[in-house]
């Protein structure tokens, strides 16, 4: 069995992106019960939010799932780390922080811990540490990225001859053919935030999932590199305006008030593409349709197959 689905008790190596406060307890569960890890992100949702959505996945799932805590991003991580203890959450994802003083409490619980890395340093340490499992994420991924840019093509190998526990791979994959190029690369399976959007089960607008569906190769841009910050999203008039305030000496305040997650509520939950913006990885140029999740699985596991056999062919 691969390494990576044995750890998660999971049957298929495709693991769900957190997508903060605009997660899905829908889409959580479809990505569970076809197989793969489905994932609630806490964002900056009060404590309250975060456990009515734990409560709504668990009555329409009984397979394993994730709760990510973005570490400097909620204002509540002691208080979420209670909660995933409380309601006895089987994995819980890591991201935007240090996650060291977290892992052994609830390893000590039984639970299994992911950690999100952009770098050999981070991978490694991460390790030591003590995580389970590492997403080692390329900047082509959607939303709040690594100042460091470094693309999945190139992390995933680098990292995975650095660390021996499994690895899955984030960023640009949204198909069959990512998942065996990412496993290819030395992953043991991947994590997919972008792609899932466009799915039956996402509770977004139906204007983001059109958004992505007819996205060119060029429709995602690089926000806040100026001040320090690097957010990939979707081209809209909000994020043209704001490219333009960038240009004339946004200040790093000035930008994060911009890009509040109410912000990008209002773009992918309301449709507001005036007052809000949507994120996006560079996958959405290859998003042709909004298929269930359980057929966008079984579509990338047998085109993972069939990827493989041509590669080994040609070679």
């Amino acid at each position: 069995m691969n390494v990576l689905c044995n750890v998660l008790s999971i049957q298929l190596p495709i693991i769900q992106g957190g997508m903060g406060n605009i997660s899905s307890p829908k889409l959580a569960a479809a990505v569970s019960n076809a197989g793969g890890l489905g994932t609630i992100g806490c964002g900056t949702l009060s404590v309250e939010a975060v456990e009515r959505k734990i409560l709504e996945l668990k009555a329409l799932t009984s397979c394993p799932f994730a709760i990510n805590i973005a570490i400097n991003v909620t204002p509540h991580t002691e208080q979420l780390i209670e909660l995933v203890i409380k309601h006895q959450v089987p994995v819980v994802s890591l991201s935007a922080g240090n996650p060291t003083p977290y892992i052994s409490l609830l390893h000590d619980r039984g639970i299994k811990v992911i950690t999100i890395v952009a770098s050999v340093k981070h991978a490694i340490k991460a390790e030591e540490a003590g995580a389970d499992i590492l997403v080692a994420e390329g900047f082509e991924a959607a939303g709040i990225n690594s100042p460091l840019e470094l693309t999945t093509m190139t992390l995933i190998p680098q990292i995975t001859a650095n660390v021996s526990i499994p690895v899955a791979a984030a960023g640009g994959i949204g198909d069959g053919k990512g998942l065996a190029a990412a496993i290819v690369l030395g992953a043991k399976g991947v994590q997919m935030g972008t792609r899932l959007i466009a799915t039956k089960e996402m509770q977004v607008h139906e204007l983001y999932k059109q958004r992505l569906v007819d996205a060119t190769d060029v429709e995602t841009v690089i926000i806040g590199r100026n001040v320090g910050r690097v957010r990939r999203v979707l081209k809209n008039d909000y994020v043209t305006a704001l490219k333009k305030r960038e240009k004339e000496g946004l200040t790093l305040a000035e930008f994060d008030e911009a890009t509040t997650e109410a912000q990008h509520v209002l773009g992918a939950i309301e449709g507001n593409m005036e007052q809000g913006f949507i994120n996006s990885g560079q996958v959405a140029g290859m998003i042709n349709d909004v298929p269930s999740v359980q057929e966008l699985l079984e579509q990338m596991m047998l085109e993972a197959k069939q990827a493989c056999t041509r590669a080994l062919e040609l070679i």
